[in-house]
């Protein structure tokens, strides 16, 4: 497969500003998505100023922020604030706060008033069902599942996965998304199931080139890495 078969829409996860800045030339990307732990890694304090200026380079896409209290009234407020940023801004809303209290009556009520939700962190099917039932006749809405996270429990994400998006076809202003991916395969599996969606981090998206490559060509290239890398640390046996 090469990058012009894909038919699943890419969003950019991150949080360093020059690198969305210069990802947004790039019409292979969607929409965008960031979160507290990736702005946290790259030295963000000030999180409305960081998205602010997000804001003011990504205008034509969605682009998802999170909120990040663990009180449910508190979540909500930021929320709106979130909300009233940009028409493009879509909040994250984590699918249980840290005492497995869920978040699907939050959803329903914010979804319900128009606000377009990123619903995060989710691993079941369970999940998918209760959060496609709040949003069902809501707002526009990403539904985002962990297949990578799935995987890192040694299961395989797909049957979850493709069972999600018949859940989701009540909820048609839904749109699943694949989130977490660990490699260029994901996209593959992802896009050849249907899923709509898939988050990829910057470090990933920097390995779309190799996406449909020739193996022969990659064996190659390997084989001159290794020499080259060999022969820049003079490497010898004697």
């Amino acid at each position: 497969m090469n990058l012009s078969d894909l038919r699943i829409k890419i969003f950019a996860d991150g949080a360093d500003l020059a690198a969305i800045i210069k990802l947004a030339e790039n019409p292979l990307i969607k929409g965008f998505t960031t979160n507290p732990t990736l702005m946290r890694k790259a030295g963000i304090t000030d999180y409305a100023g960081f998205a602010k200026e997000v804001l003011q380079h990504i205008t034509d896409r969605p682009i998802s922020f999170e909120v990040f209290s663990d009180e449910f009234d508190e979540m909500e407020r930021q929320a709106q604030i979130i909300n009233s940023w940009a028409d493009n801004v879509y909040v994250k809303i984590p699918i249980t706060n840290t005492r497995s209290e869920s978040a699907v009556p939050l959803i329903h009520k914010l979804s319900h008033q128009g606000l377009k939700l990123n619903i995060t962190a989710m691993t079941t099917l369970n999940q998918v069902s209760a959060v496609s039932e709040a949003v069902k006749g809501g707002a526009p809405s990403f539904i985002s599942v962990f297949a990578g996270r799935i995987a890192d429990t040694g299961c395989d994400p797909l049957p979850i996965m493709k069972d999600s998006l018949a859940v989701l076809k009540e909820s048609p202003q839904a749109e699943l998304l694949w989130a977490s991916p660990r490699e260029l395969l994901n996209i593959v599996q992802a896009d050849e199931i249907g899923c709509p969606i898939i988050t990829v981090t910057h470090d990933l998206l920097a390995k779309l080139n190799t996406l449909g490559k020739d193996l022969e060509e990659f064996s190659l290239d390997t084989v001159k890495m290794f020499y080259r890398d060999a022969q820049a640390a003079g490497f010898q046996i004697v």
